[in-house]
Parts: C-alpha cells; structure tokens; sequence
C-alpha cells in the first residue's frame, strides 16, 4: 500500500512533467510537504485530548513544513507556478493526500514515516539527477533571493532545526548561485530521510529529541544526565 502511493506521485511527478523541470519540481513540493501537515493536525489532536505532548515533534514537523515552504517559493520564484493548470493539480492532489496520511498517521506512525522517507528519498535523487545534468547552467546563473534569506542571511533556527543528524555542529552552506540552491534543498531532503529513519524506531516518541534540544544538551552537559 505504501509504495502504490509513492509510485502514484512518482508517476505525476516524474511522467507527467518530463523535462518541464520547475513545474516538476514545484509540483514536488507542494505534494511532499504535505505529511507534515497531516503529522503535526494529529499531534495537535492527541495534545488537545489529552493523550499525549511531545514539543519536540511539533517543533521539528513545524520546522520541515518551514523548510518545504522555503523550497517551494524557490520553485514559484524560478516560475515554477506559472500555468493554472499545474497549480491545480498540485494543489488537489495535495488535499487528498493530506487526509490519506492523516489516517495513515493515526492508524501507524510508523509507516506514516516510512511513507515520508520513500517520498523524500525520491526527491533526493530527483535533485540529484539535475544537479549533474545541469551544473555546468546552474553555476551562472543567480540565487533567488528567498533562498538567500532561508539559507544564509535570515533567522537560521528554523533551517538548523530540520538537521537531526547533526554531529554537534549545523550546516550553513553556501548560497552564491542557482547550483547552490539546488545542491542545499538536495541535502535538505536528505535530512528529511534521516530525519524518517528515526522516527521509524519502536521508542521514538520517547527517544527522539530536536536538533537544538540536542545541541544545547551536549553543551551544557552529557545529555543521559540531562535528557
């Protein structure tokens, strides 16, 4: 059930957009952000019921909502969104898929989570692909804006938040063309899969905790002692 609904939104994405690459890829994000919606709506029920809280969740969800929205006003900005058409498609797929993982998510966060990784993982090497097909154009031509703002300029909490595997230290890359762009979304959808695998463990509503819950643990004292 899983991977029929990957290879229906790869199908959408990969067949029917061929090499209208901004649209495919603002398509992608409007899409793939969605789980995070779905994931933070029952969080945000079973808060208000009473059953359970974990900030450190919701912040991170929020924090990966933050980062798609970034990558999908890269996509407007490239002129992505430019035709009616791909706008609704996109965005009713999105409606429906938002409820499908809601489901999913209530019955079994763990395969919520798995879905999200096969999602991601995909847009991985979707980046990937055009990266190496079109370095050589990318590097001349100029980062937009909001992506200089997200990656560089801007509050970076959000950005730093959304690197679970961090190894003591955050990513802050470089953002001087349109490759480099296109090089940190890739590197942020491979933090979204690590950030899935995670999430996949048995205890991981107890385990897991924020990039910055983290870090700031590790500087105070070891975190055993403080977690």
């Amino acid at each position: 059930m899983i991977r029929l609904i990957v290879s229906f939104f790869v199908f959408i994405v990969d067949v029917v957009y061929g090499n209208r690459s901004y649209a495919r890829f603002y398509v992608l994000e409007t899409i793939a952000r969605v789980p995070y919606f779905s994931y933070l709506s029952v969080l945000h029920l079973y808060e208000t019921l009473g059953f359970w809280r974990r900030a450190d969740l919701l912040k991170v969800h929020f924090a990966e909502t933050w980062n798609e929205l970034h990558h999908l006003l890269i996509m407007e900005s490239l002129g992505g969104n430019r035709y009616w058409g791909d706008r609704f498609l996109a965005q009713h797929v999105a409606v429906a898929y938002y409820w499908v993982v809601v489901l999913l998510y209530v019955l079994s966060p763990m395969y919520a989570y798995y879905l999200m990784e096969l999602i991601e993982n995909h847009a991985y090497h979707t980046y990937d692909d055009y990266l190496n097909a079109h370095a050589a154009a990318l590097k001349t031509q100029p980062a937009p804006q909001v992506a200089i703002e997200y990656y560089r300029d801007g509050d970076l909490y959000m950005f730093e938040e959304v690197q679970t595997t961090t190894g003591g230290t955050f990513r802050h890359p470089q953002v001087d063309n349109l490759y480099d762009v296109f090089l940190n979304i890739r590197e942020d959808e491979c933090a979204h899969v690590k950030t899935m695998e995670v999430l996949q463990e048995p205890d991981a509503r107890q385990s897991f905790y924020s990039p910055h819950t983290v870090f700031t643990a590790a500087k105070a004292l070891p975190i055993d002692a403080e977690l």
